[in-house]
């Protein structure tokens, strides 16, 4: 015959001393969950959303790969963003900042990652506009001023992202 597995514990006598204070670094604006981070999250989703809608609504970007190239990372650029500017707008409202290491490590990681893609990107698509304006003279014939609008939001998207991935990177290497 076998007994219960668990047996009842008897609660702790309750102590009069108060826990000493737990000393916390301050939350750097920019840092994940607080609003510096939500405004830059949000920028970086409008610029992109932007650039994609700007080369979206021309006929010809998918004859040229840098361009259908600018598409898709801006494109994963926004999704990314957003996402991570409604999970910085919930940590806000039930006021917590996220402090553990495997989501900041996802952010940072993500971050990393979608900069670059959105780097490279502009970087080409700037080289094909240059090439279409200024060595081959057939902006008349294209959507050069288009095409240089999306690769400029392009840029800034990139800009807006860079703090973000030094922030999240600097967060995790001071733990």
């Amino acid at each position: 015959m076998s007994g219960p597995a668990v047996h009842p514990v008897e609660a702790p006598p309750p102590t009069t001393e108060a826990a000493p204070p737990t000393v916390r670094m301050k939350d750097v604006q920019g840092m994940p969950g607080t609003t510096g981070a939500l405004f830059l999250r949000i920028c970086q989703f409008v610029f992109a959303a932007v650039s994609l809608c700007v080369m979206a609504t021309t006929s010809d970007f998918p004859s040229v790969t840098a361009f259908r190239y600018l598409v898709a990372a801006v494109g994963l650029q926004s999704v990314w963003s957003l996402s991570l500017a409604l999970a910085d707008l919930y940590a806000l409202l039930v006021r917590r900042s996220f402090r553990n290491t495997g989501v900041v490590s996802l952010f940072a990681i993500g971050d990393g990652i979608t900069s670059t893609l959105t780097f490279a990107a502009a970087c080409a698509s700037a080289g094909i506009t240059v090439l279409i304006g200024n060595d081959l003279d057939k902006c008349d014939l294209n959507h050069c001023t288009r095409f240089m609008s999306a690769t400029a939001m392009a840029f800034l998207s990139w800009f807006a992202v860079s703090p973000s991935f030094l922030l999240n990177f600097w967060s995790l290497a001071s733990r």
